[in-house]
């Protein structure tokens, strides 16, 4: 069954790197900051789905699908995510790539 998502649904993708030897310490951060991004990612309105993953080859994702555009730039300014979280990966190594939102085309 595919699910129904609006119309003006978008999806917002954060990519960075890391050097692999440093999987175990960015994995640790990752799980550290989700104790308090995954609260304050969910008192913003219009998120429909979050997605964090790191890998062992040295990257690291969070897609996020969000009823707007507005919306989905909210994470932009979250202080959680913008300088909390932010500063901890940026201490254990990790490079980000500029942010995309996207608008949802299709689904499966």
């Amino acid at each position: 069954m595919t699910e129904s998502l609006p119309a003006t649904a978008y999806f917002r993708v954060s990519r960075a790197t890391f050097d692999p030897s440093r999987f175990e310490e960015v994995d640790a951060m990752n799980t550290r900051t989700s104790e308090y991004l995954i609260p304050a990612v969910k008192r913003l309105p219009g998120l429909i789905h979050f997605y964090a993953g790191v890998s062992p080859e040295g990257s690291a994702v969070h897609v996020s699908v969000w009823d707007s555009v507005e919306h989905a730039a909210q994470l932009d300014t979250l202080k959680e995510m913008a300088v909390d979280a932010r500063a901890e990966a940026e201490a254990a190594g990790v490079t980000f790539t500029p942010i995309v939102n996207y608008p949802v085309n299709w689904t499966i």
